[in-house]
């Protein structure tokens, strides 16, 4: 049985708790998360988040023609397949076998086949200055303990003048509780608080583990990392999207923001 144990404030997660806690988590969960968002998110798409804003419309990349593009946290890798479409040279990485074995399953429904990659956020198996472009929609960057290390990572794969874009659940959630209807529209916690959200199985083992920081926080992680951000995207929840997706619904979507994109480029 899974206890929710939030551990008491400046206690710390490391990221090897982290990293074994994530890789356990998506791999069990990878059969149900498909079965429960596979259709929204289609084989074949590049879907940024619950509210639904694709690639195809935002254009958040840019022209990824003949472009170098690593999805990280990539799951069943849609994305990557949509960007291989657009002619981009895609590599799709994600520290889960269950979630690439669901991108195998895909490659073998659409006839699309991208390089997969099993590895951790925090340790790319990649050259330095070897990419144009890194992603991810909701990979990665929530489930690192220490997430300025791998906007570092991200920075070192990077060539001069590549963009980092990656979407996240925007910051000012972590006062909700991730309720979908009226008990999620009360704020309990304090937006301050970079305490981990963390659950443990029955020996006291944290089996997922989710990190906060705040919109400041991840700016000072980019800068820090030597990028520049050009965007900062809130998407709106559109005009008859019904879909409740967890946390996300019509209800909260309607009042406050569900989802943070950042845009960023890495300078000469």
């Amino acid at each position: 049985m899974t206890e929710i144990n939030p551990p008491a404030p400046g206690s710390a997660i490391t990221d090897a708790e982290s990293r074994i806690a994530s890789r356990g988590w998506w791999d069990s969960d990878a059969d149900d998360y498909q079965a429960e968002h596979g259709a929204f998110l289609g084989d074949l798409d590049f879907v940024w988040c619950p509210e639904g804003l694709r690639e195809a419309d935002a254009r958040l990349l840019g022209d990824v023609r003949g472009r170098r593009v690593l999805e990280l946290g990539a799951g069943a890798a849609a994305g990557a397949r949509w960007l291989d479409g657009q002619g981009a040279e895609v590599t799709a990485l994600d520290l889960s076998a269950g979630m690439l074995r669901h991108a195998r399953a895909a490659e073998a429904r659409t006839g699309v086949r991208v390089p997969l990659v099993q590895a951790d956020a925090l340790a790319l198996p990649f050259a330095d200055g070897v990419f144009d472009i890194v992603c991810t929609a909701f990979g990665a960057i929530p489930f690192v303990a220490d997430s300025q290390a791998a906007m570092r990572e991200v920075a070192r794969v990077l060539r001069t003048g590549g963009s980092w874009v990656f979407s996240i659940t925007h910051p000012m959630r972590w006062i909700f509780w991730d309720e979908p209807d009226e008990s999620g529209l009360i704020a309990r916690n304090s937006y301050f608080d970079r305490t981990p959200y963390v659950e443990t199985d029955e020996h006291g083992v944290p089996s997922y583990v989710e990190q906060h920081r705040t919109l400041g926080d991840r700016v000072r992680e980019l800068v820090a990392a030597g990028f520049v951000l050009r965007d900062l995207v809130e998407p709106e929840w559109p005009a008859g999207h019904e879909q409740v997706w967890g946390q996300w619904s019509p209800l909260r979507g309607r009042l406050f923001p569900g989802t943070a994109i950042f845009v960023s480029d890495l300078p000469g």
